[in-house]
Order: C-alpha cells, then sequence, then structure tokens
C-alpha cells in the first residue's frame, strides 16, 4: 500500500480507503438479531482483508443503515491506534438531534473516539447554515473534539462547486469528502481551494459514480486498453499530488484486487495516462462533434433559474456520457434520481421541455437553439423510471 499524508491532520493515510456503504446488511438501522450471520461474516472478512492489505482507513456513517453497527463488532477487535475511524453524521438545524445521531454512531462503532467526523452533507445553503452557525452543528463537534471523542473534524458534500469551496474557505474543517473523477472534473477548485488550506482531500465513490466501472462499456473498456477503466479512473485520481484518498466501497473482500492492480502503475502513470487520455477525448469529439464538446457548459443556468428547476447542465452531461462512451446504464440510474435524490442529487427531469420557455435562462449558450431538443433526446433515451438513492430503498 502506499500512503500520503492527509492533509494538516498530518494522519499517514493509505491511497485507497475501505468505504462502508456497500457491505451493510441494510440500509435501514435493524436490531442486532436481524442481521444475517452470512453478512456479518463477509463484513468481516472484508475489513480484515482491507487491514492486512495496508487500508486501514475504514469509512461509514450515521446514514448507512447497518453499517456502523455490523462495523462495531469488528474494530474492536483491533489495536485502536492501528486505525482511522471515520464517521459521517449529517447537520441537522436542531444540534441536539446531531448530538443524539453523533453518540448513537460512537455507541453503534463501540468505540471511546473516532479520527475524523464528517459534516455529512453540505449540500446546499440550508446545510452549510445549519452547520456554521453561531450555535449550530460545527460547535457541538467542537465540544466532542476537545472532550477527546473527535479528533479531526471534516465534512462529505454532493453539492455545487461554489457551496464545497465556500465551506473550505470557511476555514473550519481539516479535511473534504468530494466527487471528482475522470468523468465529472468540475470541482477541482474546490480540491485546489482545499489544497491551498492544507485539507485532506477524499475522493467519493469513484469507481461507482465514475461510471459503474464494476461493469464498464465495452467502449469503455477498448478505450482504456491496457488498463482496465478502474484501474485508469484509478490512476487519473492518484496522479494528482492534491488527492489523496479514494473510497473503494468494497462489498467483499475480492473487491480489492483491481485497485490495487493499479498500484503498480502509478509511478508510471506520466507515461500511460496520456494516450488513454488521447483517445478518450477523440472519442467523445467523434460522437458529440469538437465544439460541443469544448463548449456545451458555456452559459447554462444552475438548476434554480431555469423553467421547472430542470438541471440541464446534469442532464446534458449525462447525455453526453451515454453517447460518447456508452455508458447508458450509469446514465439513467444518474437521471432517474432527479426528483427523487433532494439536496443530495437536486433539480428536475426533462419530461415537460415542450411546455416551457428556455428563451431567457439559455440567453447566455452558444447552443440555446438546440439545447430544448436536446433535453427532450434525453429523457426519451434515460427516462425508465423513478430511481431512489441507496439510503432510501
Amino acid at each position: 500500500m502506499q500512503y500520503r499524508r492527509f492533509g494538516r491532520t498530518e494522519l499517514k493515510m493509505p491511497v485507497f480507503s475501505c468505504g462502508g456503504m456497500r457491505y451493510q446488511h441494510s440500509w435501514k438501522d435493524l436490531p442486532p438479531e436481524q442481521i444475517p450471520e452470512a453478512n456479518q461474516r463477509n463484513l468481516e472478512a472484508t475489513i480484515r482483508q482491507a487491514i492486512a492489505l495496508g487500508i486501514h482507513h475504514i469509512e461509514t456513517a450515521r446514514g448507512y443503515g447497518t453499517s456502523e453497527l455490523q462495523l462495531g463488532r469488528v474494530l474492536p477487535q483491533f489495536p485502536r491506534p492501528e486505525l482511522i475511524v471515520q464517521t459521517k453524521v449529517s447537520p441537522k438545524p436542531d444540534p441536539l438531534e446531531f448530538r443524539r445521531q453523533f453518540h448513537q454512531s460512537l455507541a453503534n462503532l463501540q468505540l471511546d473516539y473516532v479520527d475524523l467526523l464528517g459534516i455529512h452533507g453540505i449540500n446546499n445553503e440550508e446545510t452549510l447554515h445549519n452547520t456554521l452557525r453561531p450555535g449550530g452543528c460545527l460547535e457541538e463537534a467542537r465540544r466532542w473534539q476537545a472532550a477527546g471523542q473527535v479528533r479531526f473534524i471534516g465534512f462529505s458534500t454532493h453539492g455545487p462547486t461554489d457551496i464545497i469551496v465556500r465551506a473550505i474557505e470557511s476555514d473550519q474543517f481539516d479535511y473534504v469528502n468530494l466527487h471528482w473523477y475522470y468523468i465529472f472534473q468540475d470541482n477541482w477548485p474546490a480540491i485546489a481551494a482545499a489544497r491551498d488550506r492544507d485539507l485532506g482531500v477524499f475522493i467519493i465513490s469513484p469507481s461507482d459514480k465514475g461510471g459503474k466501472l464494476y461493469e464498464p462499456s465495452q467502449r469503455l473498456l477498448k478505450l482504456c486498453r491496457p488498463l482496465s477503466p478502474m484501474m485508469f479512473n484509478d490512476l487519473f485520481c492518484l496522479s494528482h499530488p492534491e488527492v489523496h484518498t479514494l473510497s473503494l466501497g468494497a462489498a467483499q473482500p475480492s473487491d480489492f484486487k483491481e485497485h490495487l492492480k493499479a498500484l503498480t502503475f502509478l509511478n508510471q502513470a506520466d507515461t500511460m495516462l496520456p494516450p488513454i487520455l488521447a483517445r478518450l477525448e477523440a472519442a467523445a469529439i467523434d460522437r458529440l462533434g469538437k465544439d460541443w464538446y469544448f463548449t456545451w457548459r458555456d452559459g447554462l443556468p444552475s438548476y434554480e433559474h431555469t423553467p421547472g428547476q430542470v438541471n440541464i447542465r446534469i442532464i446534458l452531461w449525462l447525455l453526453n456520457l451515454a453517447k460518447a462512451y456508452d455508458l447508458l446504464d450509469y446514465a439513467q440510474m444518474r437521471y432517474n434520481l432527479l426528483g427523487n435524490g433532494g439536496h443530495w442529487f437536486p433539480g428536475q427531469k426533462a419530461e415537460r421541455v415542450a411546455e416551457l420557455d428556455w428563451r431567457a435562462c439559455l440567453r447566455d449558450s452558444p447552443h440555446a437553439d438546440k439545447i430544448p431538443d436536446l433535453l427532450a433526446e434525453a429523457h426519451r433515451l434515460l427516462g425508465s423510471g423513478e430511481v431512489k438513492r441507496l439510503s432510501q430503498q
């Protein structure tokens, strides 16, 4: 395993983390007796394999159902100083509820402290305010830090880049969990802001949210050779020293194997990545057109400023991925979260394009004339039905 300094925390962080949202039994809290023993054995085997490989950062959340409870039957078996344990608690309007959930996390994990506490889901103005306001959730977290129950405080986010940057620039956090990988690079300004303030940078779900890379498209397999798409994506992320660790989200012990292969090429990233990157760009231009590829984002409004709160930017991004790289299953999965994902995946689908007036919101786009037709095309191609976030299932 390779390690990187996790920003101002000074923790020796493995470049891969064992994320805790794919191996648990249920996304709902359940009593221990309702957790199948086979599932618990698989979770324990996954954790033991991670630690044996040097992946000693175990990451979970209060919102991950039985994950904390099941980890609480495993983690106390290891010497505590050898682990980096992270859990996350969502900010609440009432800090007392935030406090209750944090103490439930500690009880579930059967630990006296966590190394990393993440404010889970600073995704919009409301959650940022509930965190940073006087008497808010951050003040609660500081009390636990002073009491020795938390070592370092960070935040996780699925929010827009400007919200992430504002949270980072508050200078109240030690690290950030955020989305950034090859198919979604919009958050680079947030990573740069984190670098400038010496925050640890943890990449959320680069294999699943990064294109369902456990089941990649045949086109992506061909374009990424001689690497697998998963190895390419790992190498792409880790070739940037500003990135410190990637969450693997392992569901079973064997899920580490493909990622570990990427590490053997890390010192060759400067020579291996450029031809793959060039092929990926050329393939996208071939299917999308050069002008569209380089300018489609220009002048697009945020979903709050579109008719019906249609999330134009996300929809066009997903349509591009489906066309350029045959990531149809991924695009359908993400598209059908719109309208159901709350502030974790905001905005609406393009269901009533013909009924809405797009002229005002697209006045700054060089593609204003064709975007309504593309939105309608996206809905026909991707709108197969409602999808819920995992935590809602």
